[in-house]
């Protein structure tokens, strides 16, 4: 389970594992730059740099699952993405939260 929220309703926590994460660092393609640039003509959405924004933040949430699971998280709250730009065209995505060990209020969660 994973929630923007910093509580999950019916479960109580066993165990806080702390800050997990996943980071990717991604540039932009000159072919893609070319793309958007004749997007840009016309205006609207750019969907090249739409379609790289989200690949790149799904890559960074399963990096993200992946560190919980390795610590034995079953949940993360306050999970939030966060991106810098490194350098021109390079841009640092992080996914992060709470890992946490949970269980259904009323007995044990599997």
């Amino acid at each position: 389970m994973v929630t923007t929220a910093f509580t999950l309703e019916g479960f109580r926590v066993v165990e806080n594992l702390g800050i997990v994460r996943g980071i990717i660092v991604r540039s932009r393609s000159v072919l893609g730059n070319l793309g958007a640039g004749l997007q840009m003509l016309f205006g609207g959405n750019i969907t090249v740099y739409t379609k790289l924004c989200e690949h790149t933040r799904q890559e960074a949430f399963e990096i993200l699952l992946a560190h919980a699971a390795q610590i034995g998280a079953n949940a993360i709250i306050g999970m939030r993405y966060d991106a810098t730009e490194i350098m021109g065209g390079v841009t640092e995505v992080l996914a992060y939260g709470t890992a946490l060990k949970v269980e259904p209020d009323g007995g044990s969660y599997r």
